[in-house]
């Protein structure tokens, strides 16, 4: 699913226009993308929690040419998927009646 296509989807199930269902999803992104740069988790009950990860300076190899150099450090965001996400995803779906002669 693309981001355009959520917002088509958004559009269809809230009755907002297109314009509004875009204008919804870029203030939700936008916020949780400004906690994330605080440095906070971020926790939508029942979907999953988003969080910063850090990782450390640390030496690497330049593998052309074999010279040590310094990685710097970065941080990116995780995501941890909550459990009725988790559920609802290993779910066995509904099977189709079988049909059976009748005589």
């Amino acid at each position: 699913m693309t981001k355009a296509e959520l917002i088509d989807g958004l559009a269809a199930k809230s009755g907002l226009t297109k314009s509004e269902a875009e204008r919804v999803v870029n203030i939700i992104l936008d916020e949780i993308i400004s906690a994330l740069k605080q440095g906070e988790r971020v926790n939508i009950s029942g979907f999953g929690t988003f969080s910063v990860s850090t990782r450390a300076p640390r030496s690497g190899r330049n593998p052309k040419t074999g010279e040590m150099i310094q990685i710097a450090g970065s941080k990116s965001a995780k995501f941890r998927a909550g459990k009725q996400l988790k559920d609802s995803l290993n779910q066995e779906p509904e099977r189709a009646p079988t049909a059976t002669s009748v005589t």
